[in-house]
């Protein structure tokens, strides 16, 4: 597991892993894109 974990780490610190996590930051600043992450949790809790 340990290798996995610091593959995700190499990757989020590359160039292209800092660009996608700030598209994954804008997008959820989004009141649209919240309120359907919120409605999947709560479609998700009630099975």
């Amino acid at each position: 597991m340990a290798s996995l974990f610091s593959r995700i780490t190499a990757f989020t610190r590359s160039p292209q892993g800092r660009r996608i996590t700030e598209q994954l930051k804008h997008a959820a600043r989004d009141p649209r894109n919240r309120a359907r992450a919120q409605q999947l949790l709560r479609k998700l809790r009630k099975r």
